[in-house]
């Protein structure tokens, strides 16, 4: 690993000579401040692992959806069934779908029944304006479910008046519109999109159909703002062996998601106070066989709805943060029953910070759940600046969940809840360093994650006679290494960004009595991603992506991805492949994912 590391060093010293005459840089995050629900600070001075995907990187990447997005990063691992998103489970530094916690603007996209639906967001890439990936422990700044990290999307606010539109069309008869347009009257700002994505499938049953539709507008009251959020995607696919034996070739499944939020954010002389209320809806229905409804159906309708006000305070001796969140999530399902539960989170931290060099942040959260105990889950941030580009950063931090309802209750022929299960829990520790200059990002950490009563659904034995059941663990002990590395190329014309990153992971279970797990061993052990933009006389953008992944319990597999974008001040065009070397591969042990697929599209915007 020494040799590794070095090497990364030394990669980065050597590329900082061909990166460092011009100011202006696609890449440079140092003034990107990371939206956090209280302590809002600039990219630079975090004592975290935090990637950031900006806008601009998302329009040049092979991607029609987030899921695609989030493939690039390093240490997440996307596991679709399907194409394009249609269904897909995140995770961070090899945790379940269950551990990681994707918001929209600070607005928890958690769903009661199951992580499964993590994913089914109510926005398009579109309107992105960027992409937090906080990794490790982040319950005590998000809250519970934020295991193993946090995924925040933070959308776009036009600031002047456009209407733009776009088409795509591709093979598997994939097709696409976009609409979009912002406009602004007596200083309120508003944005609003509709999309739409539908394709037949690229082979039996596995066509589908997505509609997106966002709004979001920004009102001035007097000298404060309140912000207005609201969302729905409505997704309806054909589910060839999704979750039961690859045989099951006729299920078929269909989500409405929405939601809404309403934020005020007053600010007065040291402090800034932003109180919110949010509501969450997931609709999701399931058949066995697409054209037999009757034979086997489940229906699920989950609400989450809250409040939080969280707030910020600035002196000499540093920023403090202070939070309450406060919501209550209930569910109707034919399978699941109905259920509810009431939680409540107390945020605390603050953060020191010293001769411009030395920051300390330590924190707290107090959770409380109506069917589970009080818990406390303290923290630390710590970093050290070795100089205006160098910072060692080392953080602890517990983190907890408690078991969905799907966990608890859920019953069919082949899977069978455990109303007994406890809430699992962890400490992770982390050691890292990071360099920035204006041309070159390059961070490299090593964490470990000690599980404790760890939620996974086991078997004694892989066979078909037994039901698939959650427990609790003893312990589920990972390991980690995770690199990545930013260039942005100044003095080579041609010659835009190279993206590298490289995570290495090592979980073991120890417990002697689990003879089969379905989820908590099913991690990467490598990961290798890289990427390449090209620019070609400032209207070509040709771009390159590269995956090798490493499974536990499934065949490694490298990808090739490739977009050709074009563009001017009013037009847009794309071409694009997917899996360019045709590759047979599968994200989990069911579904065989997609050859080769090729789209283009067009756009066009108005100002």
């Amino acid at each position: 690993m020494i040799k590794y590391f070095l090497l990364f060093l030394f990669t980065s010293l050597m590329l900082q000579g061909f990166t460092q005459k011009q100011d202006s840089l696609s890449i440079n995050l140092s003034e990107i401040v990371v939206q956090e629900n209280r302590m809002a600070l600039p990219f630079s001075t975090h004592s975290r692992s935090i990637e950031i995907i900006t806008a601009d990187k998302i329009q040049r990447s092979p991607a029609i959806s987030v899921a695609e997005v989030l493939r690039y990063a390093a240490g997440v691992d996307i596991r679709q069934r399907g194409a394009h998103g249609v269904q897909a489970d995140v995770s961070i530094r090899g945790g379940t779908f269950d551990q990681t916690l994707v918001l929209v603007n600070g607005i928890k996209m958690s769903d009661p029944q199951t992580g499964h639906h993590l994913m089914n967001l109510p926005i398009d890439i579109e309107n992105i304006e960027r992409i937090e990936i906080l990794k490790g422990p982040a319950a005590r700044v998000f809250g519970q479910n934020a295991f193993t990290g946090a995924i925040n999307i933070i959308t776009k606010t036009p600031e002047s008046p456009f209407v733009k539109i776009s088409l795509q069309a591709g093979q598997h008869t994939l097709g696409g519109v976009r609409v979009s347009s912002a406009f602004t009257h007596k200083g309120i700002q508003q944005y609003f999109s509709f999309a739409k994505d539908f394709s037949e499938g690229y082979r039996y049953n596995t066509d589908y159909n997505i509609s997106n539709f966002f709004y979001q507008a920004q009102v001035p009251v007097g000298n404060q703002q309140l912000s207005i959020l609201a969302g729905y995607t409505e997704r309806a696919f054909g589910a060839n062996g999704f979750y039961a034996s690859p045989s099951f070739k006729d299920q078929y499944e269909a989500i409405q998601t929405s939601i809404g939020a309403v934020e005020y954010q007053h600010t007065k002389a040291n402090w800034v106070v932003k109180p919110r209320v949010y509501w969450r809806r997931n609709q999701d229905e399931y058949l066995f066989v697409r054209r037999n409804p009757s034979l086997y159906r489940n229906l699920h309708i989950g609400n989450t709805v809250g409040a939080e006000v969280n707030a910020s305070h600035y002196s000499t001796l540093g920023i403090t943060g202070i939070g309450l969140d406060v919501n209550r999530v209930s569910l109707s399902s034919n399978n699941l029953g109905g259920r509810q539960r009431l939680a409540t989170s107390l945020f605390l931290e603050h953060r020191f910070s010293l001769a411009n060099r030395l920051d300390i942040t330590p924190g707290v959260l107090l959770n409380y759940f109506s069917d589970f105990d009080v818990n406390l889950l303290p923290g630390i941030d710590v970093g050290y600046a070795l100089n205006n580009q160098v910072k060692v950063f080392a953080n602890a931090g517990y983190t907890y969940r408690v078991p969905t309802f799907t966990d608890l209750y859920y019953e069919d022929r082949a899977n069978l809840g455990n109303p007994s299960l406890q809430p699992e829990s962890a400490i992770t520790y982390e050691l890292g360093l990071k360099y920035q200059q204006k041309s070159i990002l390059a961070q490299t950490s090593v964490f470990r994650r000690n599980g404790i009563n760890m939620i996974d659904w086991t078997k004694e034995a892989l066979v078909d006679s037994l039901k698939w059941q959650p427990q609790n663990f003893s312990s589920v002990n990972v390991l980690g290494w995770e690199n990545s590395l930013a260039i942005n190329f100044q003095t080579v014309k041609w010659l835009q960004t190279l993206d590298l990153s490289y995570t290495y992971l090592d979980a073991v279970i120890d417990n002697a009595d689990v003879a089969v797990s379905r989820y908590a061993l099913d991690n990467l052990r490598h990961q290798v991603i890289a990427g390449l933009e090209l620019n070609l006389g400032n209207r070509l953008f040709p771009s390159l992506r590269y995956r090798y992944l490493d499974r536990i319990n499934l065949d490694n597999y490298a990808l090739l991805d490739m977009r050709l974008l074009w563009r001017s001040s009013k037009y847009n065009i794309f071409l694009e492949a997917s899996n360019l070397l045709n590759q047979t591969y599968t994200e989990t042990n069911l579904v065989e994912m997609p050859g080769r697929w090729i789209r283009s599209g067009v756009s066009v915007r108005w100002e």
